[in-house]
């Protein structure tokens, strides 16, 4: 297999990729957007069937709009939008007015769940006045999916989890957009896309299920086996992915404010690292690994490396991969050429 990295976030360009975060080499010319479909076919190293991973520098509602774009991806029905409303008073959620546009133009609505561990958002009417307070309710619809109950789904082939409990709410959408912010997490080393669909379409208790590695539905959310709980986070969004269709589902990560903490943090820790960019795709892998490497070759990553490293929140993608969710290998393609 051809294992080729981007060498730095300065010089984006087409490549394909095999995960293997903290390992950096050079690349080859850099390569349009455009080229990608005649160049891979010549090249018969290069991997053709690799899911391709978007990116944009550019960090704001148009470059959001512009990446969605070039999926080229059209919803069938009834849209949710999953984003994190962001724990008050100061965590660095995606604003409004940078996704306001890209919600509008796929009629979509902002859908969340509760929390499992207290907070702001532990309980319906203080979760609405969150999403309220933090401006979401004046661009589209918000539905707090878990507030009239839970549903459970089936899990096939996963080696935690034989189901997922998500907000009975649920059920009501054809089509998702995860539109996660990319960051680090307290507990999985990393929050992007994976994260944003195991436990943010999970319910509270769902949380408490993937979070315990399928041991129980209620208690703390702390589990001793760190590589278990791993692996069922990858497990829930193979059972969700499974369950409404992959072809029904696009995957979006913005990578600004890049904090060692997650947006379920009230006060995160200052990014020590420039924001980078918008990637997306259609395999949520393929999305957070490209994420992760490119936090690998960024300048001033050594505290978000630390997080990740210490706690082994590459095995998640690890396991997504094992489980057939998606792949570790992506070709990314710089749309800004």
């Amino acid at each position: 297999m051809k294992k080729v990295f981007a060498c730095a976030v300065s010089c984006m360009m087409l490549v394909t990729v095999c995960g293997c975060a903290g390992s950096v080499q050079s690349s080859s010319q850099p390569v349009s957007a455009s080229e990608s479909t005649e160049n891979k076919a010549e090249d018969p190293k290069a991997e053709k069937d690799a899911p391709i991973v978007y990116f944009t520098s550019d960090i704001s509602a148009e470059g959001l709009v512009k990446i969605y774009d070039a999926l080229g991806w059209t919803p069938s029905g009834r849209t949710a939008v999953k984003i994190s409303t962001g724990e008050p008073p100061a965590s660095n959620y995606l604003r409004p007015e940078l996704i306001g546009d890209l919600v509008k133009k796929v009629d979509g609505t902002i859908v969340e769940c509760n929390t499992a561990y207290g907070g702001s958002r532990s309980s319906s009417a203080m979760h609405k006045q969150v999403a309220e307070d933090h401006g979401f309710t004046a661009i589209a619809e918000f539905d707090l999916m878990d507030e009239e109950g839970e549903v459970e789904w089936p899990v096939s082939g996963g080696e935690r989890l034989d189901k997922i409990i998500v907000g009975s709410h649920a059920e009501n959408y054809t089509d998702w957009v995860i539109l996660s912010h990319f960051k680090g997490h307290a507990m999985a080393g990393f929050g992007g896309a994976i994260k944003n669909v195991g436990i943010g379409i999970s319910s509270a208790s769902g949380k408490v299920y993937v979070h315990s590695a399928g041991t129980r539905t209620s208690g703390s959310i702390m589990h001793s086996d760190q590589d278990a709980w791993l692996e069922a986070l990858a497990e829930m969004v193979y059972g969700f992915s499974s369950h409404v269709g992959k072809e029904h589902v696009i995957y979006i990560n913005v990578m600004n404010r890049l904090s060692v903490d997650c947006d379920c943090d009230g006060n995160p820790a200052e990014p020590d690292i420039h924001d980078i960019g918008i990637l997306a795709g259609t395999d949520p892998a393929a999305l957070d690994q490209a994420c992760v490497d490119l936090i690998y070759a960024a300048q001033g990553n050594e505290s978000l490396v630390r997080r990740i490293e210490s706690r082994h929140g590459i095995h998640t993608l690890e396991h997504a991969e094992k489980i057939g969710l998606g792949s570790r290998t992506y070709t990314l393609v710089n749309i800004d050429d």
